[in-house]
């Protein structure tokens, strides 16, 4: 960057790192009809929506009706308390725009965890505090406890990209009382189709500081739309929509998410919940008996996360065989592992064949 365009931009904007999204580490999604892509846990089933153009010279409604009411209603809450964004990531932006102030506040998270949280906090000079999880990727309470006082928003994902591992009900409840009039505490619940029985969102009715986050990305098979949703007291609700962008959902974005949460739509999506997580299942079972794999964390999403000593020769070995995995030994907990989203059974299984052939071939 030239000198005199260093001096404009500010100063945590030039020290920043932008997240590393798999269309970053590996663009062109779509581009080589060979190439799997298993790094960015997307669905590997697409399906086709018809739209109406007829509208498309208008401005779209800022919290389409017909969205609001069809997912208000999947996740059992009033219209008041849902809010539709540009994915979940604007539902975390906005959070933190609304009740933090720059260059003062700051968040808390608990990694090993999804990387935007604190990338969406330093982008607006938000300080990031951590509580890593235990050994067990369980919460730890005792250390995101000590730092009521210190933060304004908690942050914490479950079930848990990258680990699979979802949160005890009891230890979330216990944060939210703990920072109960301090901080909002967001339960980001983007993979909760795979365990649906341990969604917060009743928790929502007694308290005031809980905000859940949800998209369409992921069960749904919707991860090209970017359509998300925030839960929320209509308190909290009114406070983003301050915040938030005039016209944030595209009109072709609102009709197909109308959709994909009819009443045909969701039963179409608890089918392929079902089919991935059999497909789970098996993938992670396969991999446990190859080379030095280890199987870690849990199957509470749609992704295995594992480690291997070998395991850059191994990520290497699949890149140059169109195989896309994600890297997760940056993080914290995490050396040598790898992540690998649940494809297809076609796709699942040229992923087997290709780590089998790895490691027959190192063993040489």
């Amino acid at each position: 960057m030239s000198n005199w365009l260093t001096e404009l931009t500010v100063d945590y904007v030039n020290e920043l790192k932008p997240y590393e999204s798999a269309r970053r580490l590996f663009a062109g999604s779509g581009a080589d009809a060979e190439q799997v892509w298993m790094n960015a846990n997307e669905s590997p089933f697409a399906e086709e929506y018809g739209i109406d153009a007829s509208v498309f010279n208008r401005y779209p409604d800022c919290q389409p009706d017909t969205v609001i009411s069809a997912y208000s209603s999947y996740a059992g809450l009033n219209a008041e308390q849902t809010l539709v964004t540009r994915g979940a990531d604007e539902g975390i932006e906005l959070t933190i725009r609304a009740f933090c102030e720059p260059g003062k506040d700051s968040i808390l998270i608990c990694p090993p965890t999804y990387g935007m949280y604190a990338i969406s906090a330093q982008t607006f000079n938000v300080g990031v505090e951590s509580a890593t999880l235990n050994a067990d990727f369980s919460l730890n309470l005792s250390d995101v406890l000590s730092k009521v006082g210190q933060v304004k928003v908690v942050f914490i994902c479950s079930p848990n990209n990258p680990t699979g591992t979802s949160v005890k009900r009891e230890d979330i409840v216990n944060v939210l009382d703990a920072y109960k009039g301090t901080a909002i505490v967001v339960v980001d619940e983007a993979y909760i189709e795979f365990d649906i029985s341990n969604s917060q969102a009743d928790l929502l009715a007694q308290h005031s500081n809980l905000v859940i986050l949800r998209t369409l990305s992921k069960a749904f098979g919707l991860a090209g739309l970017r359509c998300g949703f925030t839960l929320a007291s209509a308190e909290i609700i009114t406070t983003l929509l301050k915040v938030i962008a005039p016209y944030p959902i595209p009109a072709p974005v609102a009709q197909i998410a109308s959709v994909a949460l009819s009443n045909e739509g969701l039963e179409k999506t608890k089918g392929l919940v079902a089919l991935l997580k059999n497909e789970l299942d098996d993938l992670r079972e396969a991999l446990s008996q190859l080379g030095d794999i280890e199987c870690i964390g849990d199957i509470n999403a749609n992704f295995v996360l594992f480690r291997s000593q070998q395991k850059q020769a191994l990520m290497d070995y699949l890149v140059a065989n169109k195989v896309l995995i994600r890297d997760q030994s940056k993080q914290v907990n995490l050396q040598h592992c790898l992540r690998a989203s649940v494809g297809s059974k076609e796709q699942n299984k040229k992923l087997i064949e290709l780590i089998t052939a790895f490691f027959a071939q190192e063993a040489k």
